[in-house]
């Protein structure tokens, strides 16, 4: 394959084990994506061999992630990097359950009182906070100290250390500006909804995390997906070092497909939509 023009569609099947001596002993995996889509990958990933590093989107605005990111400033959003932390733990039930526990929702109305509290929140989400605190605010020596807590089998990396926002410009000319916000609008809305015509970050020249970036350019394979295309895999593809990372590197590259479409994201798509909308990303 020629690694930098090409990514091929492939079935999510799980490799044979390794045994002694197999060609894919330490070999380099990179994940981009983000989501219970890159949880599944991982949790199955970590059981082989690979040396594994995953890049996660880091355009969450919802949930846990929005509550900390309204009460404490510039915080990043810490959902999708604890996700693909529980995937890769090694540690033992115990700690999964901790990091995945999310606090039962308060019937408080009063929003400023739920901020103050803990309704709502997830645990890992909290621990997360705490070791960034305990860093003096830095986001990846937290990252180093949950994967030391959890044992994991591989690092975890956020695509961008900077503040963003993702927008939808839709075919009918109007634009969703919010992760959540195109993420659930289909949920929300069973009609007919107009496409959409381009994704953006804002701002648009966020910079690469360093670490993901170094992890690219060492990979073997390169995976991307499966996820939400809009909202789990493309907003990595935003972030104009990581697409040109991907571009040049002269690794495997393995795109996983959805096998549903998702209203208000893809509807009517078939395989060879979603690898051109993979392919205009990383052009």
């Amino acid at each position: 394959m020629n690694g930098k023009s090409e990514i091929s569609h492939r079935r999510s099947t799980v490799p044979a084990p390794n045994r002694a001596g197999d060609r894919l002993v330490g070999r380099r995996i990179v994940t981009i994506g983000g989501g219970s889509g890159t949880f599944s990958v991982l949790s199955h990933m970590k059981k082989y061999s690979f040396n594994i590093s995953a890049i996660v989107t880091m355009s969450d605005s919802g949930g846990s992630s929005r509550m900390l990111m309204d009460e404490f400033r510039r915080q990043l959003p810490l959902g999708d990097l604890r996700q693909s932390l529980v995937a890769l733990a090694r540690n033992g039930a115990l700690w999964r359950e901790v990091f995945m526990h999310r606090f039962e929702q308060s019937d408080e109305t009063d929003g400023a009182a739920q901020r103050r509290g803990v309704s709502g929140h997830s645990l890992g989400n909290l621990i997360l906070k705490g070791l960034q605190d305990i860093n003096n605010g830095d986001l990846l020596l937290a990252i180093e100290d949950a994967q030391e807590l959890l044992n994991t089998a591989g690092r975890v990396l956020p695509v961008t250390l900077a503040q963003t926002s993702l927008c939808a410009d839709l075919e009918d000319g109007t634009t969703i500006c919010g992760e959540t916000d195109i993420d659930t609008r289909g949920k929300n809305n069973l009609n007919d909804l107009s496409p959409i015509k381009q994704l953006r970050l804002v701002p648009p020249d966020a910079p690469g995390c360093a670490q993901a970036l170094r992890a690219i350019r060492r990979a073997d394979t390169i995976i991307i997906g499966p996820g939400d295309l809009y909202t789990s895999l493309i907003p990595n593809l935003l972030v104009s070092d990581i697409a040109r990372a991907v571009r040049e590197s002269d690794a495997e590259k393995v795109y996983i497909c959805n096998l549903m479409t998702k209203h208000g994201e893809t509807d009517g798509f078939k395989a060879t939509n979603f690898v051109n909308e993979i392919h205009r990303y990383l052009a």
